[in-house]
């Protein structure tokens, strides 16, 4: 009896993980949704196959690597050259997981490197703005559900074709929009100036000095402020032990 009723309760407990999942979700799918469909009618007009464009948002799944794949696959460029670039463009997401490798899923190897791969910028700024305890429950249908919206945005968009072609420039700034949306939501959920503030001043250094590396050059200004700021709370700490 016991035993039947401690299953009832797990199972009751995981559908409440999955749908405040896709409630968290749901801010993600109002950006993929116009963003995905945008790229798969790119991917259309570029002559990209409909196979190979979903086949990208499964595998690769990185909106602006994909975006930047488009010009470079149809222009015939050498595989090397295209995942030097791709790697390049996707090299802050190896940071992402740093922070949250406690609350990975551990009894599963294939699901952790899953929850791992699918650490975009959005699923990171949901996840880093969940209490702690939450964390390990929500990562991996939270992840899963930010790449269904992905896919079948981009799905959509390989159906519609060319129909919507002049729309692409507008539904582009939807990728805006989003993380606009998740900083806010960050902010309100952490109450601290100090993320969106060397965001946005790394920002500007950055386009002082490039416009080609922008986002490569303002993360790695941003990691720098970072660590100059936990050296300087170390020291800090150390200074008032010292003191005592």
């Amino acid at each position: 009896m016991n035993t039947h009723s401690n299953e009832l309760s797990h199972q009751h407990e995981n559908r409440y993980h999955w749908l405040r999942a896709l409630k968290k979700s749901l801010p993600v799918a109002m950006g993929y949704l116009p963003a995905g469909i945008a790229f798969g009618v790119l991917a259309q007009v570029a002559g990209i196959p409909i196979w190979a464009t979903i086949m990208l948002s499964i595998i690769l799944y990185a909106g602006a690597a994909q975006y930047a794949c488009l010009p470079m696959l149809s222009a015939g460029l050498p595989i090397g050259n295209i995942a030097t670039n791709i790697a390049a463009i996707n090299l802050r997401h190896v940071f992402y997981g740093m922070p949250l490798l406690q609350y990975l899923p551990k009894k599963n190897k294939l699901t952790k490197t899953y929850c791992l791969f699918a650490l975009t910028d959005e699923t990171f700024s949901i996840m880093t703005s969940l209490p702690n305890e939450s964390r390990r429950a929500l990562i991996l249908p939270i992840s899963l559900f930010n790449q269904s919206w992905w896919v079948l945005a981009s799905t959509v968009g390989v159906m519609i074709g060319s129909t919507l072609s002049d729309l692409v420039p507008n539904l582009d700034f939807a990728l805006v929009c989003l993380f606009a949306i998740l900083a806010y939501e960050q902010f309100q959920s952490i109450k601290r100036y100090f993320p969106i503030g060397i965001a946005v001043l790394g920002l500007i250094i950055a386009s002082l000095f490039t416009s080609d590396w922008l986002l490569l050059v303002a993360i790695t200004i941003c990691m720098f402020m970072i660590l100059v700021r936990g050296f300087w709370i170390e020291r800090q700490k150390t200074g008032d032990s010292y003191d005592q």
